[in-house]
């Protein structure tokens, strides 16, 4: 199987770019609000803890789509070297808000945990208010 061309891969990148703008901006409005609440309440460092995980979340969210194309259409052999190497970058760009937490005093280590998993708690919580507020008659 040959490789798929620029157009194909354009063409289904924009449905990835709209989902990951659609989720991205939830999640960073999201922080932002519940960090500048833990912020206004004193609790400076989880604000900021939150804010910096959910960062990188989105940050790990728009690198997951971006190499998405690039596995598709090749060899098994190539498709695995791109999607470890993919997974070890990401895993290294996910640990630095950790270290960051655990180094400095001034971010909090459950608030950029929770940042992390920022863009799968907003994905999860779109799901479940799409379900509850679907038709009922409606089978999935």
């Amino acid at each position: 199987m040959k490789p798929k061309t620029a157009t194909e891969k354009t063409v289904g990148m924009e449905s990835v770019k709209k989902t990951q703008k659609s989720y991205g901006s939830r999640a960073i409005w999201i922080a932002i609000v519940v960090g500048l609440g833990f912020f206004l309440a004193g609790y400076k460092p989880m604000g900021k803890g939150l804010v910096l995980g959910t960062i990188f979340s989105v940050i790990n969210f728009v690198l997951i789509g971006q190499a998405l194309p690039l596995r598709i259409g090749y060899s098994k052999g190539k498709t695995l070297i791109l999607s470890l190497g993919s997974i070890f970058c990401r895993y290294i760009l996910m640990a630095v808000p950790i270290v960051v937490a655990v180094k400095y005093e001034q971010f909090d280590l459950i608030g950029a945990i929770l940042g992390l998993f920022m863009i799968q708690i907003v994905i999860l919580a779109d799901h479940i208010l799409k379900l509850f507020s679907s038709n009922p008659d409606k089978k999935p």
